[in-house]
């Protein structure tokens, strides 16, 4: 009986520790997306409309790995047993995702445009039934400087 009152507490922290952080992740995620809203993303190769010429290209890339808490694990592990969506993971998968973009702007603020836009999934496997431990993401990209080049950038 003890085990069991043990196993709920820690189902129940889980859970509500869980659901905190990704709840503060999101607000943080959602500050940075309106302050980088004006620097636009497209996973097409060629650019935008452009006005001036293009001056230079970088390659950006912004990875983010992010771990699974103990609630979304035992709640995936149920639906893989009884079947269907894996709803626990999509929110961490959305997070990651958004994470990796956000730090790919967060190099390159002076470009008119990121291009080619490329995200690439990873888990990261972790205990001797190789469990998934965390998920890696990977975004990358071309920034696209028009105009005039500061010294800074260039």
């Amino acid at each position: 009986m003890p085990e069991l009152v043990i196993f709920l507490t820690l189902i129940a922290l889980g859970y509500i520790f869980g659901q905190l952080a990704e709840r503060r992740h999101y607000r943080s995620i959602l500050e940075r997306e309106k302050s980088y809203i004006n620097l636009p993303v497209t996973s097409t190769k060629k650019p935008l409309k452009q006005n001036a010429p293009i001056q230079k290209a970088v390659l950006v890339s912004g990875s983010v790995v992010i771990s699974i808490d103990y609630f979304k694990r035992i709640l995936a592990g149920l639906r893989n047993f009884f079947g269907g969506t894996v709803y626990a993971y999509e929110s961490l998968l959305d997070r990651a995702r958004r994470e990796a973009v956000l730090r790919l702007k967060e190099q390159c603020l002076d470009a008119d445009q990121i291009i080619n836009l490329r995200i690439e999934t990873s888990s990261i496997s972790k205990g001797r039934n190789n469990q998934i431990g965390s998920v890696e993401i990977l975004a990358y990209g071309t920034a696209i400087y028009s105009g005039e080049i500061s010294s800074d950038s260039a």
